[in-house]
């Protein structure tokens, strides 16, 4: 298995366990390469680490249900991996530059 061919196989992976537990040695895994080879090169060639890569895509898919579901805010904020609301509208708001409950409010 090529290296592009590894990245692209541990990136589907991801979105598919996107809101499990992942770590690092589990992703790698699945490009067959050491977690600390997997992480150089996933930073290379995507241009971000891997775990902003997959807080990104939490953040993502959480702003994409805030505003395609009735659930509640802190629902969505513990499906996505985090423990306190307050934490969530954080990290939300650094990436969206807008709060959750206002993106619920105004549908992104």
């Amino acid at each position: 298995m090529d290296t592009i061919q590894g990245i692209i196989r541990a990136v589907d992976y991801i979105e598919k366990n996107i809101i499990s537990d992942l770590t690092s040695e589990s992703i790698a895994s699945q490009a067959y390469m050491s977690s600390f080879q997997f992480q150089k090169i996933f930073a290379i060639l995507c241009g971000v680490t891997l775990g902003e890569y997959i807080r990104n895509r939490r953040l993502t898919l959480a702003a994409d249900e805030i505003i395609s579901t009735d659930a509640k805010i802190i629902d969505i904020a513990f499906k996505y991996g985090y423990e306190t609301h307050e934490g969530f509208s954080r990290a939300f708001n650094r990436f969206h530059n807008i709060s959750p409950q206002r993106h619920a409010v105004t549908g992104g």
